[in-house]
């Protein structure tokens, strides 16, 4: 378990999928339904639909248009929301995500949800979970134009915010997005080592690390911000 210096932390930036959410919905959705609703609409074999996938994510991979529905709508002709709304009974939270986000919310701390989906999964996966309910400020990056990889974001972000670098705290289940927010001076990190929970956990290197929000709550609550 990573031990973070909560009594240092006044700002908590949270990812979404991965992090709060089960990954275990976007895996099952990008690589295996799309392939299968393609492989339906084109009459391609199925193995021939999912090397395409593949192909075509790589080529977007960490840019905004990888998390765009609009694109993805366009480049497959297919109605990617409500491809996403046939099987949004697998969205999930996290069963240590709402104990977690209740100890930050009572701690005073602000809290932000910066997620890279695009607007239209985010408002489906609120409506799915009520995510909203525990956290007052949502953003998409995609109001941004760049994604959590770019530069260009956090400084927007941070405009946007007003947080302070020094103060934050930043959770996501990617290494590389992660390395990007240390990058512009995000002085705390958290990798989540268990993004789907129905995979073994994965490696992260470079950053503290957790598989349990329950094992942080204790700390959050017993070591309150208090500015140097």
């Amino acid at each position: 378990m990573a031990l973070l210096p909560w009594h240092k932390i006044e700002t908590v930036l949270l990812d979404m999928d991965g992090t709060l959410l089960d990954l275990h919905f976007d895996n099952e959705f990008w690589l295996n339904y799309i392939p299968i609703k393609l492989s339906e609409k084109t009459g391609k074999p199925l193995k021939s639909c999912q090397d395409y996938m593949e192909k075509a994510c790589a080529e977007v991979y960490g840019q905004i248009n990888w998390y765009c529905l609009d694109y993805w709508a366009e480049k497959l002709d297919l109605d990617i929301v409500k491809a996403k709304r046939e099987i949004m009974h697998l969205i999930e939270i996290r069963p240590d995500c709402i104990p977690f986000l209740d100890a930050l919310k009572a701690s005073k701390r602000n809290i932000a949800l910066v997620t890279n989906a695009h607007p239209g999964s985010l408002s489906l996966k609120i409506e799915r979970t009520q995510l909203d309910s525990h956290i007052d400020t949502l953003i998409s990056t995609h109001q941004f134009g760049v994604s959590k990889e770019s530069q260009s974001l956090w400084k927007q972000l941070q405009a946007h915010l007003g947080f302070n670098p020094a103060t934050t705290l930043f959770v996501d289940d990617s290494e590389r997005i992660l390395d990007a927010a240390k990058t512009f001076g995000i002085a705390y990190t958290l990798g989540i080592t268990n993004p789907d929970l129905k995979k073994p956990d994965k490696d992260i290197n470079g950053h503290p690390t957790t598989n349990n929000y329950l094992d942080h709550i204790s700390d959050i609550v017993n070591l309150p911000f208090k500015p140097e």
